[in-house]
């Protein structure tokens, strides 16, 4: 078993490393896409190297399908796979092992819904939605909210990052805010933290439902929305959310082993 289990790794690395020489993201290209979203640009050389290794094989990986007349072109699909290397630039691609198809829309779209109540009546609705992440895949996205990422990470909001923290709580089981960590005493401490984060911000936005917020009002949905949000504003308004929630922002620190509001003060 030992001698297959090397064997199986020694294959990978050599297939990454075909990979990696032959398709590498070109220059250009990375340069291009990069420019954009100025949350990236701020991390050091070494991030971005392994950021720009792990797109390269993201891409390799993972099939894109456009919908709704959208043609997912060499840019489009860089721009999404450097966004969704970011949450694992530490822990690792095959966090995302588990599913392959990304789905990108022009824009959000309406999508119907079903619902039981306590009585066992159905009702349906539609919700609009500008990404999804479900267990197994795909992953759909909206190419607007992907593309406007750079502008909108001030406010904390990014869609890639969202879903694709959607992807690694669902490691474990259903999304539920609580992502695969290594053993019970990881847990409840997870739990200590998130759990009065949550409930607090919570509170807060009952007793001022205009408050202003880094993290964003959605995450008081459900703990998975609260976990998937906070994502979002640790990667791309990180400084912000820092200062508004310590705790939480170590606790994400520790989980995705990285500090993205290091050398961005001042």
């Amino acid at each position: 078993m030992k001698l297959l289990r090397r064997w199986s790794q020694a294959w990978r690395e050599g297939r990454d490393e075909r990979i990696l020489r032959e398709r590498a993201i070109p220059e250009p290209l990375w340069a291009a896409v990069l420019s954009r979203y100025p949350f990236l640009q701020r991390r050091s050389a070494g991030d971005l190297a392994e950021l720009r290794r792990l797109a390269t094989l993201f891409l390799a990986r993972k099939e894109f399908t456009g919908a709704g007349g959208l043609a997912v072109d060499d840019g489009i699909a860089v721009a999404i796979a450097m966004q969704a290397c970011v949450p694992v630039l530490r822990l690792g691609l095959e966090a995302y092992d588990g599913f392959v198809g990304i789905v990108v829309h022009p824009d959000e779209v309406v999508a119907p819904r079903e619902v039981m109540d306590e009585d066992g009546i159905v009702h349906a609705y539609e919700e609009t939605l500008t990404g999804e992440a479900v267990d197994g895949g795909p992953v759909m996205l909206s190419w607007r909210d992907v593309d406007e990422a750079g502008d909108t990470a001030e406010i904390g909001y990014n869609v890639v990052i969202h879903e694709f923290a959607h992807v690694l709580d669902m490691r474990n089981g259903e999304a539920d805010g609580v992502p695969l960590l290594p053993d019970a005493a990881a847990v409840r401490q997870w739990l200590a933290v998130l759990g009065p984060a949550y409930e607090a911000f919570c509170a807060a936005l009952d007793a001022d439902p205009d408050l202003e917020t880094v993290i964003d009002p959605y995450g008081a949905e459900a703990p998975e929305e609260f976990f998937a949000v906070a994502s979002e504003a640790f990667f791309v308004n990180p400084l912000a959310l820092r200062d508004a929630h310590p705790r939480l922002y170590a606790l994400l620190q520790g989980y995705y082993r990285q500090d993205p509001a290091a050398g961005t003060d001042g």
